[in-house]
């Protein structure tokens, strides 16, 4: 990541959509999987705030998968990033939402949307449109998402969940005038698909037939697009363009006890290649098998997850949550979204139950009225958290369902949304142990 300049010679293609639940998902990882059995060293790369994807990404390519973001990323970091394609014969980068969707006020390089990542990596888009309800009509669409942005360019398109050969004949035909290739037309395909549940897709590591999964989407590609075509539209930025030194976030200590099993997952792969990369050591750790942090780590970090799906286990593991306790003590513990919960006193979940956490901050939350609360999220530390002065300003993204019931504790930061607006959840932060329901994405101000 200490190179100068993007690596043009990764040719890269960025798989999106005018909308989401167009199909991109099953088509990236579909292409990922396929294109690795023909012996293709595929880097997968993920656009926006999103930790559940490149969890199956990493699956299907057998290589990490790196979040890109132009709201929350410097150019220089989101070119850091793509630089780990070096070595990959193609990259291949899943959207988010729709192309160009995005918020309202820029942030860092861009508004969040994929067609940033695309115009700056130099990727062509495959445009994935959900061809169901119409015929016709879906040319005009794509027309108008190849003419919207000149540094965005549409390579083609892959119909999907087309009816019939009279629907793909229609479209196919009205195609034809606007000069964009057809790079294949995938039938109506509910069997091959995701298990999905309240955050997105249930996650890579608890899907035990996962793999199957995946050999049956890249069947469906490999049926129905021309891939071979596909390839050939990948392309690479013309000239590397020089970047101003950058900022890759900082581990938060040299020894990290970091808890990953199926309630705390959610942390971005770019913040633990970065916390390697700067000379860290990692010691994994679950606490729903009542494990405790590594005694001689120097910090523990709780990422996000479902904790909130496994309360009663976290409650009756008590080794955890003494050894929690214990090393809160003397040394720096934070959570993140469900970390921050486990972290908290007591978890209320969907049924009204009640259940006994660390209690290493007085945090009550409950999921028995469930609220949504997403988006980006700009935070100035009231207080240092571990790798992180007081005073830092950190961008970063919230998604959760869960509801404050008591936050007796210090505020850890001034909280704002995309807009500037003040967000309500502030953070927790008492004696070594601070919490958030953001997750940190980059340090704000990195060039």
């Amino acid at each position: 990541m200490q190179d100068d300049m993007f690596s043009a010679e990764v040719p890269g293609l960025l798989i999106s959509a005018p909308r989401s639940g167009a199909g991109k998902t099953t088509v990236a990882l579909g292409m990922m999987r396929a294109f690795c059995q023909d012996g293709l060293r595929v880097a997968p790369f993920k656009c926006g705030p999103d930790y559940i994807d490149p969890a199956f990404h990493a699956v299907a390519a057998g290589r990490e998968s790196y979040n890109l973001d132009s709201w929350a990323m410097s150019a220089g970091m989101i070119g850091a990033l793509g630089g780990l394609a070096q070595g990959a014969d193609l990259a291949l980068a899943e959207g988010a939402m729709g192309l160009f969707d995005g918020v309202a006020t820029a942030g860092a390089c861009g508004v969040g949307a994929s067609a940033d990542i695309a115009a700056m990596r130099g990727w062509p888009v495959v445009l994935v449109l959900d061809v169901s309800g119409q015929a016709q009509s879906a040319a005009a669409v794509a027309q108008g998402f190849a003419r919207f942005r000149g540094d965005v360019p549409v390579a083609g398109v892959i119909l999907n969940r087309v009816a019939s050969a009279r629907h793909e004949r229609l479209i196919r035909g009205a195609l034809e005038g606007t000069g964009l290739t057809v790079f294949g037309a995938v039938p109506k395909a509910p069997e091959v698909g995701l298990p999905e549940r309240h955050l997105g897709l249930v996650q890579a590591q608890e899907q035990a037939d996962l793999n199957v999964r995946l050999d049956a989407m890249a069947d469906l590609m490999r049926a129905h697009v021309d891939l071979g075509a596909v390839r050939q539209a990948a392309r690479a930025q013309a000239t590397p363009h020089h970047r101003t030194p950058h900022l890759l976030p900082r581990p938060p200590g040299q020894r990290i006890a970091l808890a990953q099993d199926a309630a705390f997952s959610f942390v971005y792969p770019h913040m633990v290649a970065a916390w390697r990369q700067a000379g860290a050591e990692i010691v994994p750790f679950s606490p729903l098998n009542d494990d405790a942090p590594d005694p001689q780590a120097d910090v523990a970090w709780l990422p996000g997850g479902y904790p909130e799906l496994h309360a009663g286990a976290l409650a009756a593991a008590e080794r955890f949550k003494a050894g929690m306790r214990a090393f809160a003590q003397t040394r720096p513990v934070h959570g993140e979204c469900g970390g921050y919960m486990a972290l908290g006193q007591t978890l209320v979940d969907a049924a009204g139950h009640s259940h006994a956490m660390v209690g290493a901050l007085g945090l009550v939350t409950s999921f028995a009225k469930r609220r949504m609360h997403l988006g980006y999220r700009r935070a100035v530390l009231r207080a240092p958290m571990p790798g992180v002065a007081m005073g830092q300003s950190l961008s970063g993204h919230e998604f959760h369902y869960a509801t404050i019931l008591e936050q007796p504790d210090a505020a850890l930061a001034d909280v704002t949304d995309a807009t500037g607006a003040a967000v309500a959840e502030s953070g927790s932060q008492r004696g070594h142990v601070t919490g958030s329901f953001f997750h940190m994405i980059a340090e704000a101000g990195a060039a």
